[in-house]
Order: structure tokens, then C-alpha cells, then sequence
């Protein structure tokens, strides 16, 4: 699942930009943007997160997660009025991690 979200992240920004970005820079921007989604498996170790408490806490790691990747995407490309187009794709990723640290 990480390999395919990277890739299709790759092809989306490459096809939105008019510079591109190289495949080396996306792995490693959604890959460092990971570590929020790291903290939320080690509270679900501790904490049952099937309840609200876990939807929440997961809901704000992911905006958390594509937040600060869509961030970096915006500096990388120069592609400040497109946000919203970056961040939606993006979270799509995160919430699939998401998914499986709570399931």
C-alpha cells in the first residue's frame, strides 16, 4: 500500500506541477510525514481505540499527516494556490495508514 500510494502521489504531482518532482523526494516527504501515525500504534498498544476516542485521535493524526506534507509538497513545487488539490490526495494516504493502525 505504501509503495502504490507513493507512486500514484508521484504521477498526481508530477501531472499538477509545471516543474515535476523527483520520485526520491516524494517517498521521503510522505515518509517523514509518517511519524504522527507512528505515535497513534503506540497508543493503540496501550489504548482501545475502536471507540470515539480513537476516531478522533486518528482524525487528527491524519489532518496532522497532510497538513505538513501537503506543506512541504507546496514548497517543493511552488504551487501555492492548489492546497486544497494537494491536501485531498494526500489525506486519502494518511487515512488508509490510519485505517490500519485502528483495525
Amino acid at each position: 500500500m505504501g509503495a502504490m500510494g507513493c507512486a500514484c502521489m508521484y504521477v498526481l504531482l508530477n501531472l499538477m506541477s509545471v516543474h515535476g518532482i523527483e520520485m526520491y523526494n516524494t517517498v521521503s516527504v510522505l515518509g517523514y510525514c509518517l511519524l504522527p501515525m507512528v505515535l497513534l500504534a503506540g497508543m493503540a498498544l496501550v489504548l482501545p481505540m475502536s471507540g470515539t476516542f480513537g476516531f478522533v485521535v486518528s482524525c487528527l493524526c491524519v489532518g496532522w499527516c497532510a497538513k505538513s506534507a501537503t506543506s512541504m509538497f507546496i514548497g517543493l513545487l511552488n504551487m501555492h494556490d492548489q492546497f486544497l488539490l494537494i491536501l485531498y490526495p494526500v489525506g486519502l494516504v494518511y487515512c488508509c495508514f490510519a485505517m490500519l493502525t485502528i483495525f
